[in-house]
């Protein structure tokens, strides 16, 4: 049975509309606390949140939801996703919330849970909550409501975290790097973190404001961080999105480096140092032939998944694998972190900088990428997917790509968005595929 009100990353939607609510979040406190509630212990739910406006309403109503079935709340303020799952396992606490619509504009939002281990719920856990939602909240006595209160140290805590990550015998000493925080919930934590190991830093999408969270700024926006490097002459740009669980990289000339090659210099340096585990890489349907061809050039092997983080990191858990991740950027270093950490990812590839003592453009670029197109289609409702006439243009355009590209065609899990993404060695064949399957879809 499809899941109603979660998607790949939680629940997320436009604020003030269904579900994203305050009663919905109530609802989802009272009924995420309720599945929870194991033990005769006192119950802590640890929450935090990026910098949308409406992550004062969202949290408030969580509160209400969480105390109503008894569940004590720690709030730790605005702080990156991953921080958020590093402080539910430290603090011993029975489950964590993140709101946050990661890199969506600010009049998104999205409620996305941790389970006490760290690690994103299962869809076990995701369908028990789902039936609790369609019932009447299990409200507690009086006398056991649960109390709320604030922590101060919540972004000290994971600034000394991700600093641990970084191999002790170096340092960033003699390093330009501008970082782009996305006026989003790392606006505080990235530059810090940087500045401690000794980096010079250059700070832009630092100043948060409610609304301008991931507006032109960002992983999703580089365009200013490219410039800003450039203008500067520094060696690195670093771009974290909105809740910085992912994380793009911009070189001393200002040309992008995406998560796929990312992950091939992490894989290939910790396979060198004999730190990977499985032998290779998890990444999803989505990243570049070029990374599979690249890897198995390095005697090291690709497993793919489906789109979505949680996918990869299951793959990574079930198969004994320890680097994975998203062409995105969402970088999954299971030896650290239970999910996409964007600093932590970044601090990895600093690592590597620091230790070629070349510049980013030469250590960044490991492989050439094979010609990728994805576009999306938006639609209002239905299931287009499902028309005669898009099964048919998808089947066209697979029986063209046979034997010489690829063809993914999905449902975003996120937003109400058809994906297309077609590669091949012929790009001037991969945007017709493209574009005969998009036009089919808005035609449907």
């Amino acid at each position: 049975m499809g899941r109603k009100f979660f998607g790949t990353d939680g629940i997320r939607g436009r604020t003030n509309q269904h579900p994203m609510t305050a009663e919905m979040a109530q609802r989802v406190g009272q009924a995420a606390g309720a599945h929870f509630l194991r033990g005769d212990h006192r119950h802590r739910v640890v929450i935090g949140k990026d910098t949308r406006l409406s992550g004062y309403m969202m949290e408030t109503a969580l509160i209400s939801g969480f105390t109503s079935v008894g569940m004590d709340v720690v709030m730790v303020g605005p702080v990156p996703t991953p921080a958020v799952a590093l402080l539910t396992r430290s603090m011993r606490a029975d489950l964590g919330v993140m709101i946050s619509a990661s890199h969506n504009p600010y009049g998104d939002n999205g409620i996305k849970l941790f389970g006490p281990d760290g690690y994103k719920l299962s869809d076990t856990d995701e369908a028990a909550i789902e039936s609790l939602l369609e019932q009447p909240p299990m409200l507690v006595d009086a006398s056991a409501i649960g109390r709320s209160r604030k922590i101060e140290d919540a972004r000290g805590r994971y600034i000394h975290f991700a600093k641990s990550t970084f191999p002790e015998e170096l340092r960033l000493d003699g390093l330009k790097i501008v970082v782009d925080c996305a006026n989003g919930a790392a606006y505080q934590v990235a530059p810090s973190a940087l500045w401690e190991l000794g980096a010079e830093v250059i700070s832009i999408g630092v100043s948060p404001n409610g609304t301008n969270i991931n507006d032109g700024c960002g992983s999703t926006a580089p365009g200013a961080l490219q410039a800003r490097v450039v203008a500067e002459g520094a060696d690195i740009g670093i771009a974290l999105d909105g809740d910085a669980d992912r994380v793009i990289i911009v070189d001393e000339k200002g040309q992008i480096v995406d998560g796929d090659q990312l992950m091939a210099v992490i894989g290939v340096s910790w396979a060198r140092r004999g730190l990977l585990e499985g032998n290779g890489i998890v990444a999803t349907v989505m990243s570049n032939l070029g990374l599979e061809r690249y890897l198995s050039s390095q005697g090291l092997d690709l497993v793919r998944t489906k789109v979505g983080d949680r996918y990869v990191l299951e793959a990574m858990r079930a198969q004994g694998y320890n680097v994975g991740g998203e062409q995105s950027g969402h970088i999954i270093l299971s030896d650290y972190a239970t999910t996409g950490d964007g600093l932590v990812a970044a601090l990895q590839i600093l690592a590597c900088l620091v230790e070629e003592g070349r510049p980013a453009s030469e250590v960044l670029h490991v492989f050439e990428p094979l010609p990728q197109l994805l576009k999306n289609v938006r639609f209002g409702g239905g299931a287009p997917l499902d028309a005669d006439s898009v099964k048919a243009a998808i089947a066209e355009a697979e029986a063209r790509l046979h034997n010489v590209g690829r063809l993914v065609i999905r449902k975003s899990g996120t937003e109400p968005l058809i994906r297309v993404m077609a590669e091949g060695e012929d790009e001037a064949l991969v945007e017709q595929v493209v574009d005969s399957i998009c036009e089919a879809v808005k035609a449907a």
